[in-house]
């Protein structure tokens, strides 16, 4: 287990869905290609057809299984059928109920699913659906986090609450290198998830200052004040970029609606405009006031130093678990 594959991958490392769609073809197949395991992002709009292509184009780039993230508290119905018609490996989903009927539905298509969950308490209902595998998301994580536990303490109850069911356990929430993935298997995980490691890759979608922040600033910040009317009471882990640093406050019943357009982004084949303090990132295609756009990223973006192709990350990580183990535990 561990390293040495999950869910029938090679490795027991998973790339995060990273939103709106920085996680894109060229990142997820650059994964699935490795060894991995990548998951492509469903917009946060009902539009199937334009998933089928995402997932058409992952496809012409790798022969190997992949998978699709969603998040539950969007319209999701035609987008969950066309992931399932597609028979893509893995469904990931995330803040949201999904029942056993769902689980049931997406195994007769064939597709495995893992649930993201932040408490013990959302655990045990991933448990009771029957689901093929459980993401421990800790308070360290960047992005938007639903919990409030740090993984470290969140992790072990979730894998002794699993107990010996065929139900693997990944861990996520600044796990950047192999320190962070044997520490994790320590706790008892089957393997590991990584967002902002992946992030700053050379095949991410992210904008190009926003690659460039990842790795010269060190200090993130857990917030709510980004996309607060698209997305309420979903709080987020944030980079301190200047801006945040100067405006990082909002009264609580404020949100970007109330702010100019500072920016423009194609996101999803769809143009967009770009409030201060949404919550969109900026991708490849943004244009506008980029250093004042949110930006996620975990606690461990401190140990990350350098953009790099995305097999090499995971080369990386399974090199240097296997070296920690070494050293650590023989």
């Amino acid at each position: 287990m561990g390293w040495r594959g999950i869910l029938g991958f090679d490795y027991g490392i998973v790339q995060a869905p990273l939103g709106p769609d920085i996680s894109g073809p060229e990142l997820v197949a650059a994964v699935a290609n490795a060894g991995a395991i990548g998951l492509l992002r469903a917009p946060d709009w009902e539009c199937p057809d334009y998933l089928r292509e995402l997932i058409r184009k992952t496809r012409s780039l790798t022969d190997k299984p992949f998978g699709v993230g969603l998040i539950l508290s969007f319209p999701h119905e035609e987008n969950l059928k066309a992931i399932l018609d597609d028979k893509v490996g893995l469904l990931q989903v995330y803040w949201g109920e999904f029942p056993k009927e769902r689980v049931d539905e997406a195994h007769r298509a064939g597709v495995k699913v893992l649930h993201q969950v932040g408490s013990v308490e959302h655990a045990k209902k991933a448990v009771d659906a029957g689901v093929d595998g459980i993401i421990v998301q800790g308070y360290e994580a960047g992005g938007h986090v639903i919990g409030q536990d740090g993984l470290i303490a969140l992790l072990p109850r979730v894998v002794d609450l699993v107990g010996d069911r065929d139900i693997v356990v990944i861990a996520a929430g600044s796990i950047v290198n192999g320190r962070g993935y044997a520490a994790a298997l320590a706790l008892g995980a089957h393997g590991v998830c990584l967002g902002t490691r992946f992030l700053a890759t050379e095949e991410s979608y992210a904008h190009p200052i926003y690659k460039r922040n990842l790795v010269e600033l060190d200090k993130t910040a857990y917030t709510d004040i980004f996309g607060r009317a698209r997305w309420p009471g979903a709080p987020q882990r944030v980079l301190r970029t200047s801006f945040f640093n100067e405006y990082g406050c909002l009264s609580d019943h404020d949100n970007e609606i109330n702010y100019p357009v500072i920016g423009h982004s194609t996101i999803n084949g769809m143009e967009k405009e770009i409030r201060r303090f949404a919550g969109t990132v900026p991708n490849a295609t943004t244009t506008g006031d980029i250093e004042s756009m949110a930006m996620y990223a975990g606690e461990g973006v401190c140990l990350i130093k350098e953009i790099l192709p995305a097999d090499q990350v995971v080369k990386n990580l399974v090199e240097e678990v296997k070296q920690v183990i070494q050293q650590r535990f023989h």
